[in-house]
């Protein structure tokens, strides 16, 4: 035995603890007087609040929850590892579709809600005829979808076990019945046409946390890539990954439980309310739950025609030479990607009616750093729909339908009355310099592009100008 062995290796000692106060006054001091809450806190399109780091501490009172081996009630911790491949799914038909939802533009939150409040009616119907809740509660089947919001999913699926539990502990059955079923699903409302390799990678973190999840048996929808690919991820991560020999290896993440707690209690808020108006049948009859949906899918296709939510290869850094496919069988309508599908089609069919494919000038002149940022901005904005673009500091001798200007703000009117007066096609400015706007419009610039540009409006209008068929 080595002195070490001997005397007890203690490596926590060499570490000594500190305090959460210590980190937050050495964040403070790295902000410099930046607003902590704005700089460092995600504010989620669920309404959480999600913070820059998790301890120990932020599971007080989680011990529940927590506490807990897997197969333990209330099963946030799940009861097995392994988990049915169900790449050809006989879904049944009263099985409560949580992934519609999903694909419809609820919210996580909104997921887990109506589910449960679905779940739960559904459940009460049974036991009111005499039905075991023993018997009756394990009957139901559930199906949610799994979406590329890495963390949240894997916590979604915890929390929606914990709700389940929770509810159907009221009717009184054995402790076993009370664990949610989970067939999950990896959705197809954020995939594309547009770069389908990506989609690949959007499936594969998908059945990642669904996995992690800890879900019963897994769908991965293969989408403009081979469906035998689709099969080979669960594969990987079963035989290669071995994600089937470990139950529940998010368990104890201070970020996981207390997203997991955050999710659980914000959807059990939803519930209430779906419960106390008369519950699901009534609620959906009303139009309130397709509302409430509707308000989120619509934030949603903002946020990615606004670009401030990403998709690789559709609405940021697409692949500037791709021609995309819509020759194919008809695909699900409602996805994220199909406002810039359209815009790069438009693009094409343009193109090969009149055998040019309209051409972008970004027109990069002065301040190193500043024209470098914008026309990089502009490569991956413009580039949605499918332009050519090309870089150059002489516009003279570039035939371009567009000029775009990247400068910097201070050098953009000089610039402007420079250009303008001596070309014909419509010269945009990469930036929004508040203070010259009107200047530069009386200098002849016909429009702005900048972070805050809807993108879809401002490159269907580009379109539009150039005279392209809709």
């Amino acid at each position: 035995m080595s002195e070490a062995q001997a005397d007890g290796l203690n490596l926590a000692a060499e570490f000594p603890p500190v305090a959460t106060a210590q980190w937050e006054a050495a964040i403070h001091a790295d902000l410099k007087g930046a607003d902590y809450e704005k700089r460092l806190v995600w504010r989620t399109e669920e309404g959480l609040n999600v913070k820059p780091y998790y301890r120990q501490e932020d599971l007080a009172g989680l011990e529940a929850q927590t506490d807990i081996a897997p197969g333990q009630f209330p099963f946030t911790r799940g009861a097995r590892a392994d988990w049915e491949i169900a790449q050809n799914p006989a879904i049944p038909a009263d099985a409560v579709r949580g992934d519609r939802l999903h694909e419809q533009g609820a919210t996580s939150v909104q997921e887990l809600a109506y589910a449960l409040a679905e779940g739960v009616e559904r459940l009460a119907a049974q036991v009111e005829k005499g039905v075991p809740a023993d018997a009756a509660a394990p009957a139901i089947p559930f199906v949610f979808g799994v979406g590329s919001n890495y963390f949240f999913e894997i916590a979604k699926l915890r929390a929606a076990r914990l709700l389940w539990a929770q509810a159907v502990a009221a009717f009184g059955p054995a402790g076993e019945a009370c664990r949610m079923r989970i067939h999950a699903v990896t959705a197809l409302s954020n995939k594309s046409i547009c770069d389908p390799w990506t989609n690949l990678l959007r499936s594969t973190t998908e059945a990642l946390s669904a996995a992690l999840g800890g879900c019963d048996a897994l769908t991965v929808q293969s989408f403009h890539y081979p469906e035998r690919l689709a099969n080979n991820i669960q594969l990987i991560l079963k035989e290669e990954a071995h994600l089937d020999k470990v139950a529940d290896p998010a368990g104890g993440s201070y970020y996981v439980e207390a997203l997991t707690a955050a999710l659980a209690r914000a959807a059990w808020t939803i519930f209430q309310r779906v419960d106390a108006a008369g519950g699901y049948t009534k609620a959906r009859a009303s139009g309130a739950i397709d509302a409430a949906v509707e308000q989120s899918r619509e934030a949603r296709q903002k946020a990615v025609a606004a670009r401030r939510r990403t998709l690789v290869g559709v609405n940021n850094y697409p692949n500037l030479t791709e021609r995309i496919d819509d020759s194919g069988p008809a695909d699900p309508a409602g996805r994220l990607a199909e406002p810039f599908e359209k815009l790069r089609l438009r693009t094409q069919r343009h193109a090969a009616k009149t055998g040019r494919t309209p051409r972008v000038l970004l027109l990069t002149r002065g301040d190193l750093n500043m024209r470098m940022a914008r026309a990089q901005f502009c490569q991956n904005f413009i580039g949605c729909a499918g332009f050519e673009i090309v870089e150059s500091a002489d516009f003279e001798k570039a035939a371009a339908d567009i000029i775009v200007l990247c400068s910097s703000d201070p050098e953009y009117l000089a610039l402007a009355q420079e250009v303008c007066p001596k070309v014909q096609a419509p010269v945009m400015v990469a930036g929004n310099p508040k203070d010259q706007i009107a200047a530069l419009q009386q200098a002849g610039v016909a429009g702005f592009v900048h972070v805050q540009s809807n993108a879809v409006e401002t490159l269907s209008a580009w379109q539009d100008r150039l005279g392209m068929e809709a």
